[in-house]
């Protein structure tokens, strides 16, 4: 069973519990992908699981869409939301595909407000400096989703927020070139 077991109501504040649900998905992560015994196929569900128990996928991809959200038709966010959690998958699982033997070594986590938690990591890679992670948590009824992910200070939602409102205002504000993008760029992958 890959899901990790939601913290109770008192315990989604406490940074030792917001430090241990990232040090578990971590492991569960790399453990998932890298499990040679499993087919692509088997490997790359397992990953999707493990991301929607613990993302908030649906509200990471409307932020990352922003004001182009609300001018979206209902059947064009419905295939966003679909290729958008499509692209996290694919990408992720070919990023750990390449591990080799970095470990997530989790510091500490620390309020943000009153809703959220930020959680301290850093890879430490076989070769090279640390890589700095901050994993930002909502208190989602007693347990946690992860809303955002900052690599060495930059933001990951802000950053795709910032490529696909490009790819939108590149092509005179037409929403379907976002999505004829985002099928082409899974092609690839």
């Amino acid at each position: 069973m890959i899901a990790l077991s939601p913290a109770s109501p008192a315990q989604a504040d406490n940074p030792q519990k917001a430090t241990t649900f990232i040090q578990e998905l971590g492991g569960k992560a790399i453990d998932t992908i890298t499990d040679k015994s499993l087919a692509e196929e088997e490997r790359l569900s397992k990953f999707r699981t493990l991301l929607n128990q613990n993302f908030d996928v649906p509200g990471i991809g409307r932020f990352v869409l922003g004001r182009y959200w609300r001018t979206a038709t209902p059947e064009q966010q419905q295939e966003y939301l679909k290729l958008f959690e499509e692209s996290i998958v694919r990408t992720y699982a070919a990023r750990f595909r390449e591990y080799s033997g970095e470990k997530l070594a989790v510091d500490n986590a620390r309020a943000d407000g009153d809703r959220f938690m930020l959680v301290d990591s850093k890879i430490q890679r076989p070769s090279g400096p640390p890589v700095a992670v901050t994993w930002r948590l909502f208190n989602d009824n007693g347990g946690f989703k992860i809303v955002d992910v900052v690599v060495e200070g930059v933001s990951m939602s802000v950053t795709q927020r910032s490529d696909y409102s490009s790819v939108i205002q590149s092509n005179g504000g037409n929403f379907d070139a976002l999505l004829k993008a985002m099928r082409e760029r899974l092609s690839r992958v």
